[in-house]
């Protein structure tokens, strides 16, 4: 017998119901027919018939076809696995409509619904089907790895928050802490000279009190003496009234509380928060730019005040957020600038490599694109200083000293960027610009020996009259 994948279903087919064989017999003329099909057939007949050659037959016994039944069974069973039938119809769904993406069957095609339609065979349209949605397949694989990245991404920009956050509260608490124990030691400061003008002032006292004590001690005992005298006899009385007489006159001044004997509480009190933070300035520092760390290129460094960055040999696990540069090692300030007039000093001293300018908020950090336009800056490489413009070629400058400082100035209203040398009050460059978007202060060192430092600026108390 054939192998069940050589045999079509035409070869299983019952002559008289024209389906798979149920039950199939074998006739003495050798054909099969179902045993249901075989009884009604010659029931119909009133005798013994083949439905096929027609031959007659007499006590015919029809032994059941175990070999074609076993066959048919198996058929059938591997054609219930791959094969659908038409809900609608119930005809074999043996084509795919192209139209609507669907299986169909022979009565579908012909139908009013899917006229004009376009089918193929489903053996045809499956295989073509599948690379199709191979390819989708591998696009939503790649999607889905992409997915799983962005979710660790994300996963570490989590991770980084809470290393800022504790990293920003050390920092916090430092400061406060210098802040606090600055006060504490001008409240110890002020209370010990308190307690010293106490004790200078409690000790005049003292020695006051102790000179008219004694001075008490002398009257007390000059008048004891003179009612001794007053008590005496006449002759005695007289005898002694020349010294009891000068005993008698009084010379001491009446003691006198000195000026300022009391404590000067006005010195301790008098404008007390004023005077403390007027101190509090030998210790305050205000940079007029200080640097974002979300920034920063994973290779630079920054301190924790936020004004000096350098290049380190060792990248640093940062978040790829859309913020931080990926390329260049650049930083930018912290605050945009976008009205008024601003300066910032920048101290390069003996750094290599280094940038200093402002660029666009809406410039792109990702890439090597960064300074081809929206950038003005003064850059220092090769021992040369060169200064760069947005669509303008770099232009050499000539300079008789090394800079150690290099100032910016921004005058937004007026569109005027200028670069000088405060140090000597050189001027650099100036470029012209009408701005319509907010600046950004930016630094670039790739320099690991020799930081870039914000220097702060120069702190003064004006005080006027209110009126």
């Amino acid at each position: 017998m054939s192998s069940l994948s050589q045999i079509s279903e035409e070869d299983l087919l019952c002559p008289v119901c024209a389906d798979i064989f149920t039950d199939p017999v074998l006739q003495l003329c050798s054909h099969s027919v179902c045993r249901a099909c075989l009884e009604e057939f010659w029931s119909s007949r009133g005798f013994q018939e083949c439905p096929v050659c027609r031959k007659r037959f007499t006590g015919c016994q029809t032994p059941a076809n175990l070999a074609l039944r076993n066959v048919c069974e198996s058929f059938l069973q591997k054609r219930g696995s791959s094969e659908v039938f038409c809900d609608v119809h119930g005809e074999k769904l043996k084509l795919f409509c192209l139209d609507d993406n669907h299986p169909v069957c022979l009565v579908c095609r012909d139908s009013e619904k899917h006229l004009h339609h376009t089918f193929r065979p489903v053996d045809e349209a499956a295989p073509l089907l599948k690379e199709e949605l191979k390819t989708s397949l591998k696009e939503l694989q790649e999607k889905l790895k992409s997915f799983k990245e962005i979710k660790q991404t994300f996963i570490d920009a989590s991770h980084h928050i809470k290393a800022q956050t504790q990293q920003t509260m050390r920092c916090l608490q430092e400061e406060f802490e210098r802040l606090h124990q600055f006060l504490r030691d001008e409240e110890m400061i002020r209370i010990s000279a308190l307690k010293e003008e106490e004790n200078q002032k409690s000790q005049m006292m003292k020695e006051k009190i102790e000179q008219i004590d004694r001075e008490i001690e002398s009257l007390s005992n000059n008048l004891g003496t003179i009612k001794n005298d007053l008590d005496a006899a006449d002759m005695p009385f007289l005898q002694n009234f020349k010294f009891s007489k000068e005993r008698a006159q009084i010379t001491l001044k009446d003691p006198v509380m000195p000026a300022g004997a009391l404590m000067n509480v006005g010195q301790y009190l008098g404008n007390l928060k004023f005077k403390v933070w007027k101190k509090m300035m030998q210790i305050v520092q205000l940079t007029p730019v200080t640097l974002d760390p979300n920034t920063a290129h994973p290779l630079l460094f920054l301190t924790d005040d936020l004004t000096h960055v350098k290049s380190s040999g060792d990248g640093q696990q940062y978040p790829d957020n859309p913020e931080r540069f990926d390329y260049y090692h650049c930083v930018l300030g912290s605050e945009d600038l976008n009205s008024g007039t601003h300066f910032w000093d920048v101290e390069v001293q003996n750094n290599t490599c280094w940038s200093v300018g402002v660029t666009t908020g809406s410039k792109q950090r990702k890439g090597g694109i960064f300074f081809d336009t929206g950038v003005w800056r003064v850059r220092y490489m090769a021992g040369q200083y060169t200064s760069q413009s947005p669509f303008l070629p770099p232009m050499h400058l000539t300079l008789e000293k090394r800079l150690k400082v290099i100032r910016v100035q921004l005058d937004w209203d007026g569109g005027k960027i200028s670069f000088s040398d405060p140090l000597t009050n050189t001027h650099l460059c100036t470029f012209t610009r009408t701005f319509k978007e907010a600046i950004y202060p930016f630094l670039y060192s790739s320099c690991t020996d020799f930081p870039l430092r914000i220097l702060p600026m120069q702190l003064s108390i004006n005080v006027k009259p209110l009126h």
